[in-house]
């Protein structure tokens, strides 16, 4: 069985790269707003928190490959701030939390950040 990295399925070009994170963000950020005015117990919600913790996930396990050519101290914030993420997902989910602007802001952040 083949493991191919993130940047192997992408290509070389770190652009191409940072392009595909920067709409899977766009596309979790649209998910929560929607969430947020429908409510922690809607459709939308469970969508929302679905998709966020996948794309987390996925992106926490690039970050973990030492492979991956960001710095480490880059990585590892990262890694800790998705970690928050999946967290604050679960809270939502668990109807303990209503947060979907924290995670819309922190999430619009890093997606800034890959411009």
């Amino acid at each position: 069985m083949y493991r191919f990295s993130y940047a192997d399925i992408l290509g070389d070009s770190g652009a191409e790269g940072r392009e595909e994170e920067r709409l899977a963000l766009d596309h979790a950020i649209e998910l929560l707003t929607r969430a947020e005015k429908s409510g922690p117990s809607s459709v939308e919600a469970a969508q929302a928190v679905l998709y966020l913790q996948k794309l987390w996930g996925f992106l926490i396990r690039d970050l973990s490959d030492p492979h991956n050519e960001l710095a480490d101290s880059l990585r590892a914030n990262l890694i800790s701030i998705g970690l928050w993420i999946i967290k604050e997902a679960d809270q939502i989910v668990q109807e303990r939390s209503t947060n979907f602007s924290g995670l819309i802001d922190v999430n619009r952040t890093i997606r800034d950040g890959l411009r």
